[in-house]
C-alpha cells in the first residue's frame, strides 16, 4: 500500500471516528487540529485503525506520535496480522 492509499483509508478512518464527513488530514495533522481529538478519541481511533489495516500498534511505538505523518509511517511499516 503506498502512501496515497494510506492516507485515503485514514481520511476515511477519522472521518467514522470523529463522526466528521468534512475532516481533511495532512502529514502534520495533530490532535490539536481536531477539536474533538481527546485522549478516549485517540484510544479510539488508534483502535479503528489497526482494524482499518489489519495491524497491530506497538504501545511504545504509538506513544511517540507527533502528528498523522507519523501514523502514516508506523502504519507503512507494519506487517498485516
Amino acid at each position: 500500500m503506498n502512501r496515497e492509499e494510506i492516507f485515503e483509508k485514514l481520511t476515511s478512518i477519522f472521518r467514522d471516528v470523529f463522526d466528521d464527513d468534512t475532516i481533511e488530514i495532512a502529514e502534520d495533522t495533530t490532535a490539536a487540529d481536531i477539536e474533538d481529538w481527546d485522549s478516549l478519541t485517540h484510544i479510539m481511533l488508534l483502535s479503528a485503525v489497526e482494524d482499518g489495516f489489519g495491524i497491530r500498534f506497538d504501545m511504545k511505538a504509538v506513544q511517540g506520535l507527533k502528528d498523522v505523518g507519523a501514523m502514516a509511517d508506523l502504519i507503512a511499516g507494519q506487517p498485516a496480522r
